[in-house]
């Protein structure tokens, strides 16, 4: 077990670390947010073939949703990045940095969230590890459905923001229809349900408990950390109806608008 985490370990940090050194020649970081679902795919097929190709369904069942999951997200920010240039976050947090900025970079962004990636991923590492070729029992397909319908959340979220942006009579609104009529982030709450169901299918292989911090600190790093509390920041101060819009519309879990009296 020990080795197969410390292989991928070292993957991911010598993936980040030709990454810096291809941000310093593009002059930008963003590229970053694609590679961090691209990454997961990565562990993946990377612990798939350290054992052995394993011929195992859970092995199998795991691969496979990670890799429907980060090639989507995976392509749909790389293509944003290409279209849109750098992310104004990267941008601020490298003109704030003191000292070099390449060090700033190396350390604060692509090793920190290779570290970051390797632990959300210790689901799926030790589930394809610990899978001793048992059937599929209720757990696995519980966390089956609950990842299916996280990527189609997430995808649905992504093409109507999409859509929404790309007409020029919404430019400075807020997007309040579809999915982002029930919650203001379906794509970090589709993200949460794939993780969480990665880890039922996970414990179900026999992976051991511990795992949860996986799901737990991709959950809290969407909700409390880089993901909707930072967003929500730049909203509030860009986007005069964004305070009402918070008022009404749960931050994570979907459920009816409210109404204000």
């Amino acid at each position: 077990m020990f080795d197969l985490m410390l292989f991928n370990f070292l993957l991911l940090i010598g993936c980040m670390s030709a990454l810096w050194l291809l941000s310093i020649v593009l002059g930008d970081v963003s590229f970053i947010d694609s590679f961090w679902a691209f990454g997961f795919v990565i562990v993946a097929v990377a612990s798939f073939g350290y054992l052995g190709m394993q011929e195992t369904l859970h092995s199998h069942v795991l691969l496979l949703i990670t890799a429907v999951w980060g090639l989507r997200l995976g392509l749909f920010l790389f293509l944003r990045w290409r279209r849109d240039g750098a992310d104004p976050r990267y941008v601020r947090m490298v003109e704030k940095a003191s000292g070099s900025p390449h060090f700033f970079t190396l350390k604060s962004v692509f090793l920190l969230q290779g570290v970051m990636l390797w632990v959300v991923s210790l689901p799926v590492q030790l589930g394809i590890f610990y899978d001793s070729g048992f059937s599929l029992e209720a757990l696995a397909f519980a966390g089956i459905g609950l990842a299916a319908l996280g990527i189609l959340f997430e995808s649905i979220g992504d093409h109507q923001m999409t859509a929404f942006r790309a007409n020029p009579d919404n430019k400075g609104q807020v997007m309040d229809r579809g999915l982002w009529r029930y919650t203001r982030h379906p794509n970090y709450f589709g993200d949460a349900c794939v993780w969480w169901g990665l880890f039922l299918i996970a414990l179900d292989a026999g992976a051991p408990w511990w795992v949860v911090v996986g799901p737990a600190l991709l959950n809290w790093t969407l909700v409390r950390w880089s993901g909707a509390a930072l967003l929500e920041r730049r909203m509030k101060r860009s986007r005069p109806g964004y305070e009402d819009y918070i008022a009404r519309t749960s931050g994570f879990i979907p459920r009816p608008p409210r109404v204000r009296s």
